[in-house]
């Protein structure tokens, strides 16, 4: 099954997503953001878009053409009926193309962060029961404000933290993380950020490697819903 990832260039790992998603059946071409410029129509055949985190904002007027190829891509696939796992900066970018909105946050949030799932007709007894406990990795400054006819699944201290639109999912929270990409974020001038933000890159690298197989199973989970209730 044909799939596009998109994500900024030389940071397109898909993870523990990208992998159980692959285990699936699915194939990624990945279309790189900072080539939006010269990206072709989205092809008939494209059956999920995983659109992954950045550390841009929606909002920079400095990127707003690029914003704007991707959200016009994203909505096109929404319209479709395709599938969308859009992560962190690629659920911010969901929910302004289908007309939220994505805006600077109360204050960061980076680090090892519960969320409040909420009881909807999309989920289950089962599937919050297994999810509910995991803490998720959070590396954020902005949140998304969810389009007014999406459902919000969960919730944080900052607001909405995973809603679901027809075909279209969106979540704060990077449920792709593994110890190798916290690792990559965490070096050099992800150092020198969570310094900034007074986070020990130590102590988060730490922290990675004791949740990560937790997470990794509720990351199943959500993959797995996704799958079933989505697409």
């Amino acid at each position: 099954m044909r799939a596009v990832l998109i994500a900024n260039r030389g940071d397109n790992d898909g993870g523990v997503v990208g992998q159980l998603l692959r285990d699936r059946g699915y194939v990624f071409e990945h279309w790189v953001r900072e080539e939006a410029a010269s990206w072709s129509a989205l092809p008939p055949d494209v059956e999920l878009v995983l659109p992954l985190g950045s550390d841009w904002s929606v909002y920079w007027p400095d990127i707003s053409a690029s914003v704007e190829a991707e959200a016009v891509l994203l909505r096109l696939a929404h319209e479709r009926g395709i599938p969308i796992f859009g992560i962190c900066f690629g659920g911010q970018i969901l929910a302004h193309a289908l007309g939220g909105r994505a805006e600077r946050a109360e204050r960061p949030e980076i680090g090892w962060f519960s969320v409040k799932w909420n009881v909807t007709e999309v989920t289950s007894a089962d599937f919050l029961e297994k999810i509910a406990p995991t803490l998720w990795l959070q590396w954020h400054y902005d949140r998304f404000v969810p389009p007014v006819e999406a459902r919000v699944l969960a919730t944080g201290d900052l607001g909405a933290q995973a809603f679901i639109a027809g075909r279209s999912l969106g979540v704060q929270f990077h449920p792709e993380a593994t110890p190798e990409i916290v690792e990559r974020w965490s070096s050099g001038a992800g150092a020198d950020e969570l310094v900034r933000s007074g986070i020990d890159p130590d102590e988060l690298r730490e922290a990675s490697g004791l949740r990560a197989v937790q997470s990794a199973r509720s990351t199943e989970v959500l993959v797995d819903w996704f799958v079933r209730h989505v697409t």
